[in-house]
């Protein structure tokens, strides 16, 4: 028996190690972990809220903190195609297909991130629009690249729909350890559930991290019509056909002449 202590003994010391070693952990929270879409919906805020807890014996940071939050939404696939001019027209020419990407994505940070921390961190850490991975279905094979101007244009294009942003001044330190940050989503935001990933650093090295979800819903009739669509798709064809064809006889039957 005596052989045997050793060994348990030292994954005790080990484990006993492991939180001890953390000077500072996070603290987050939203205001609301459900939002309701609806006819009327225009877009809404959502505040992000958090503290840093520090560690009595750790020593005093040199300079201020520093937060960089991720929401992230429901990844989909999405198609990106570049129009050309062919015999005076402009056409669709040459595409390229994203697979499993953020439908939306706002990076927020109390500064610019490459003031935060250094290029190859946020590559590791996949931090802010130009690191995050979007990868591309390319002669069969799916991959990232960073330079490919179809990747550009995906960004562009979510930005200006309000869907993909990076704000580098959207986190503000209350006090040198409490932080609020407003999350933005627009009128067309997708459904479904979203991550908040939130990372605190200091000195340019990464301290903690936290995890936070929200859901995002349809009420009303609108999310009776998306039920309908979905489990009873062959009705609600035959439903909509029906609708279709009565509206068409209703308005012959208003503006005919005589």
């Amino acid at each position: 028996m005596r052989p045997r202590a050793a060994p348990l003994m030292l994954v005790g010391l080990l484990a006993g190690a492991g939180p001890a070693a953390a000077a500072e952990r996070l603290i987050t929270a939203l205001s609301d972990h459900r939002v309701l879409i609806t006819s009327n919906y225009t877009g809404v805020q959502l505040m992000l809220f958090g503290s840093v807890e520090r560690d009595a014996a750790s020593p005093l940071r040199k300079g201020p903190y520093d937060i960089v939050a991720t929401v992230t939404g429901p990844h989909e696939t999405l198609r990106a195609r570049r129009k050309s001019r062919v015999l005076g027209i402009w056409v669709n020419t040459r595409g390229r297909t994203f697979v499993d990407v953020p439908s939306y994505l706002a990076v927020l940070a109390t500064g610019p991130l490459d003031v935060i921390t250094n290029a190859e961190t946020r590559r590791r850490l996949q931090v802010g629009l130009t690191d995050t991975p979007l990868p591309e279905l390319i002669h069969n094979d799916i991959g990232t690249v960073a330079s490919d101007p179809f990747r550009g244009e995906l960004i562009r294009l979510m930005r200006e729909r309000g869907l993909y942003s990076e704000e580098p001044h959207a986190v503000t330190l209350l006090t040198p350890t409490l932080f609020r940050a407003a999350i933005k989503l627009p009128a067309e935001v997708p459904i479904g559930k979203y991550q908040v990933d939130v990372k605190l650093f200091a000195e340019g090295n990464l301290l903690a991290r936290a995890d936070s979800t929200f859901d995002i819903v349809k009420v009303g009739f609108e999310q009776f019509v998306v039920n309908a669509a979905q489990q009873h798709g062959l009705l609600y064809g035959i439903a909509t056909a029906l609708m279709a064809l009565m509206t068409g006889w209703i308005a012959s039957v208003a503006f005919r002449r005589d």
